[in-house]
C-alpha cells in the first residue's frame, strides 16, 4: 500500500509543468481590517536607570498566573525581575528586595488579608531603611475601592480592574517601570 501511494504521488508531480509555481500563500490580515494599517504600538518608557524588581504571589495565595504574565512584561520592557513564585511571605519579599537591592516589588494577592499584607510591607520596608522601595500590586477585583485607597494612603499602588480596562497589561507596567525608574 505505502508502494502505491508513492507511485500515486509520483505520478501527480509528473502532471505538473516544470515552470509552473506553487501559488502564493494568501497574506495574513489577522487583528487589521482589510485594507487598514496596524494601530502603531504605543510610546513605553525607556528607563535611564538599571531597573530591578521583586515580583511575588502573597502568602496563603497559590494563584501566581498573573504576576507571572506581568513579570513577563515588565522584563520585556527593560526590567530585571526576581521572581519568587507564590505563597511568599512579607518578611521573604522585604529580605529580598533588599538584598537585590530592586527599585519595586510588585506582589499578586487574590486572598483575604491584602490590606494587612501591603501595610505590613511598606512598615517593614521602612524599619530597614528600604522605604523607597515603590511597592505595586493587584488583585483582579478582590481589593476594592476602599482598599485601594488606604493603600495608596500607605504609598502602595494598587491597580483595579478598571485600570486594567483602561491602560491594558502594558500599560499598567510601563507605569510600574516609570515609577521604578531612579538610581
Amino acid at each position: 500500500m505505502a508502494e502505491s501511494q508513492t507511485e500515486s504521488q509520483i505520478a501527480s508531480q509528473s502532471d505538473r509543468k516544470p515552470d509552473s509555481k506553487p501559488s502564493p500563500k494568501p497574506k495574513s490580515t489577522s487583528g487589521t481590517k482589510s485594507g487598514t494599517t496596524p494601530a502603531p504600538k504605543p510610546d513605553f518608557h525607556e528607563p535611564s536607570h538599571h531597573v530591578r524588581m521583586v515580583t511575588a504571589s502573597a502568602l496563603f495565595d497559590g494563584h501566581d498566573a498573573s504576576i507571572n504574565i506581568m513579570r513577563r512584561i515588565m522584563q520585556s520592557q527593560g526590567a530585571e525581575v526576581v521572581h519568587l513564585g507564590h505563597n511568599r511571605s512579607v518578611q521573604e519579599v522585604v529580605d529580598a528586595a533588599i538584598d537585590e537591592d530592586v527599585q519595586g516589588i510588585a506582589i499578586s494577592s487574590y486572598q483575604g488579608g491584602h490590606v494587612e499584607y501591603f501595610e505590613y510591607l511598606t512598615e517593614l520596608l521602612r524599619e530597614n531603611g528600604a522605604g523607597h522601595i515603590k511597592v505595586v500590586g493587584g488583585g483582579g477585583g478582590v481589593i476594592v475601592p476602599e482598599e485601594i485607597a488606604r493603600l495608596r494612603g500607605s504609598g502602595v499602588t494598587i491597580f483595579s480592574p478598571e485600570d486594567g480596562q483602561r491602560l491594558g497589561l502594558a500599560g499598567m507596567i510601563n507605569e510600574v517601570i516609570a515609577d521604578c525608574d531612579f538610581g
